[in-house]
């Protein structure tokens, strides 16, 4: 009787952390500078509020000008969250196509919008102020650029697993 061998689809991390930086640089580029641009806001206002989670409620106080401290923590704020959450998405996505991953990245966005607003919000309360629809899009495009990316640059690899599921 022959054995047969079942395998198991892992995730490649270095095309997720690459997907986190890509979509996160889309992401920083349309909060901070397309959204105040549409809206008539100010640029600074946004990259404040991504530095206030390390800084604290002081740099939201005017005026809203560009700081280089504030804008470098506003930098590795975003980006380590963006790198984080494209782990997270990437995990979630990575068994599927590139039309999957931009579709479940979307839809993963979104969710991402609604727990940084809604529930994020409880640590720093200071956040709700930016909820609202250019706020969602921006998540929605930021998860759909990291499924894209991901699916993009994915190397698939598997893995054999036994009959217990163990590898």
């Amino acid at each position: 009787m022959r054995e047969t061998i079942d395998t198991r689809q892992v995730v490649d991390w270095s095309a997720a952390i690459w997907a986190g930086i890509i979509g996160g640089a889309v992401f920083f580029v349309s909060s901070v500078f397309l959204l105040p641009f549409a809206t008539g806001g100010n640029a600074w206002v946004v990259a404040r509020y991504f530095a206030s989670i390390l800084l604290g409620t002081d740099v939201l106080a005017p005026p809203a000008t560009f700081d280089l401290a504030i804008f470098a923590a506003a930098i590795v704020a975003h980006f380590g969250l963006s790198i984080i959450f494209a782990l997270v998405i990437s995990f979630i996505i990575h068994k599927g196509g590139l039309l999957a991953g931009v579709i479940r990245g979307a839809l993963l966005g979104a969710a991402i919008y609604v727990i940084n607003v809604y529930t994020l919000t409880l640590l720093f309360p200071w956040f709700f102020a930016m909820h609202g629809l250019p706020f969602l899009a921006a998540h929605v495009v930021y998860g759909a650029v990291v499924g894209w990316v991901y699916e993009g640059l994915e190397v698939e690899e598997f893995v054999a697993v036994g009959a217990d599921g163990s590898a």
